[in-house]
């Protein structure tokens, strides 16, 4: 079976194509600037290759367009034609409280998906985008949705509930969501093939730590609590995300400013984070950079941001009632050997010891990196969300065609 999978952003689309008997990546690329001027699409073949198309691409249809168009194209191409294609995966932000898993794609998903539109206005609205344009251009072919909050639904009120009037929750949902739920599921679930454990009786946290960054715990297989709430602004401190803020402090801001929610919006999602607080990047790198070349503010901010990481850790285990295992995935968890150990310190009275040379030897692997009489494993899972998507859909398109 041979299952594409699409990630359609406001401006640009994602893709991969694999093939599901030995689940390898046949080719992949994305489009960007997508609807602006200087559009392009980058395309990887297996072989290697990397081909870069110029030109314009006004909307989704057109982009999708393109990537058929390139995956069938007889000189860069892996396919003889469309029919060769036998399922799509989408990847979907925004599922509400609609979804709790993958679904096949129907008018009803479609209409549920409109109907989240609110939680997501940036999001949703190119992803439903993409799933028309594939129906337009390939009518009938089988389409799955995964959702990046699907995973979460399981969380129970004590975890998900705001302190706000009920009525505002059941007037427009207001609650908390969380995000990168397909990262969380496939990184916990692999760990557990890894330490060769029972997914449905392990404690795990997971940390997703990349421009965008969440943790969540995971109980028994399922998603207690995350980080992220109503929407990706909660939470840890992030590449240009505040992270969690005294919504007082908000409203403080707003009056000492003079500032409206539209600029308050962009300065907590777009100028805040490890971006305000060293004024130097959003990109860790660069930080740490500074921090071993004597920059006080950069130390600070690496010291505060895994601070809340550790904080959060502390939170979950005792939410849990204890942890087997640490995850570290996203580019700063699978590569920052500083930040996994200034993390993990301190914590060896819970079981958490980690092996620094151990940690500072596995670099974007696959790896435990803890003490091996440690009670508590910490281990690098580097996440695969496209491959996750892949798997549902295979799973979820038999399974249809069963029925």
């Amino acid at each position: 079976m041979k299952i594409l999978v699409l990630n359609c952003g406001s401006s640009s689309i994602k893709y991969q194509l694999f093939n599901m008997e030995d689940r390898h990546v046949i080719a992949k690329g994305g489009i960007e600037k997508l609807g602006m001027k200087g559009s392009f699409l980058k395309h990887k073949t297996e072989d290697g290759r990397t081909i870069v198309f110029e030109g314009e691409i006004l909307d989704h249809k057109a982009g999708v367009e393109y990537v058929l168009g390139i995956l069938t194209s007889e000189k860069y191409g892996c396919l003889k034609s469309f029919d060769e294609i036998d399922a799509v995966g989408h990847r979907v932000v925004h599922g509400g409280e609609y979804f709790s898993s993958s679904e096949f794609v129907t008018d009803e998903v479609i209409d549920a998906l409109v109907k989240c539109t609110d939680l997501a206005p940036l999001h949703n609205p190119p992803n439903i985008k993409g799933i028309n344009a594939m129906e337009e251009l390939i009518p009938g072919i089988p389409q799955v949705g995964v959702f990046d909050t699907a995973f979460h639904q399981t969380m129970d009120a004590k975890a998900y509930m705001y302190g706000i009037p009920y009525v505002l929750y059941k007037k427009y949902g207001i609650r908390r969501y969380g995000f990168h739920g397909t990262s969380h599921r496939y990184v916990s679930a692999r760990a557990c093939e890894i330490l060769g454990r029972d997914y449905n009786s392990t404690r795990i946290i997971s940390c997703h730590l990349g421009n965008g960054a969440s943790i969540a715990a995971i109980k028994n297989g399922k998603s207690v609590d995350t980080s992220m709430g109503f929407t990706p602004l909660e939470g840890l401190i992030m590449g240009t995300r505040s992270g969690d803020l005294d919504v007082g402090a908000a409203t403080f801001i707003m009056e000492k400013e003079d500032i409206g929610m539209k600029t308050l919006n962009t300065l907590l999602n777009k100028h805040s984070g490890m971006l305000g607080l060293t004024g130097i990047s959003s990109d860790m790198r660069e930080i740490r950079e500074a921090s071993q070349n004597g920059n006080e503010k950069a130390l600070e901010a690496i010291d505060i941001y895994c601070y809340k990481i550790k904080k959060y850790i502390g939170s979950y285990i005792a939410a849990m009632g204890g942890v087997d295992a640490i995850l570290f995935t996203g580019g700063i968890g699978e590569f920052a050997t500083y930040v996994r150990e200034n993390v993990c310190s301190d914590l060896e009275f819970l079981g958490v010891e980690l092996d620094v040379d151990k940690n500072a030897s596995v670099y974007g692997d696959e790896g435990i990196v803890s003490k091996e009489g440690s009670r508590v494993k910490v281990m690098i899972v580097p996440t695969d969300e496209e491959l996750m998507i892949a798997l549902d859909t295979e799973k979820i398109v038999k399974e249809k065609v069963k029925a």
